[in-house]
C-alpha cells in the first residue's frame, strides 16, 4: 500500500474506537438518533481512510500504469471502485 500507512492506521483506529463506542450504545439502549449520528461519523472517517487509500492508489499504481503504457488494468479498477461508491 502507497498510502500514508499513519494517517490511515489512525482513521481506522479512530473508527474501530467509534465502533466500540456505538456497540455499547446499542447495549446500554441509548438513544436511537444518537446511535445514528455516531454511525455516521464512523461512516464519515472509514470515508476519509478510502479515500487516502484511493488518492494513494491513483497517484501510485495507476500513475505507474500509465507510464509503462498499460493503463487499462487499473482503470478498470479504478471504474469498479467507483461503481460501489456510487451505489
Amino acid at each position: 500500500m502507497k498510502a500514508d500507512k499513519q494517517t490511515v492506521t489512525r482513521l481506522l483506529k479512530t473508527a474501530r474506537g467509534q465502533l466500540d463506542g456505538i456497540l455499547s450504545m446499542v447495549e446500554d439502549d441509548r438513544y436511537c438518533i444518537d446511535i445514528s449520528n455516531q454511525v455516521m461519523a464512523t461512516q464519515s472517517v472509514l470515508a476519509k481512510a478510502n479515500r487516502e487509500i484511493l488518492k494513494a492508489h491513483m497517484l501510485g499504481c495507476v500513475k505507474d500504469a500509465f507510464a509503462s503504457g498499460d493503463p487499462e488494468e487499473k482503470l478498470d479498477e479504478v471504474l469498479a471502485i467507483i461503481d460501489k461508491l456510487a451505489k
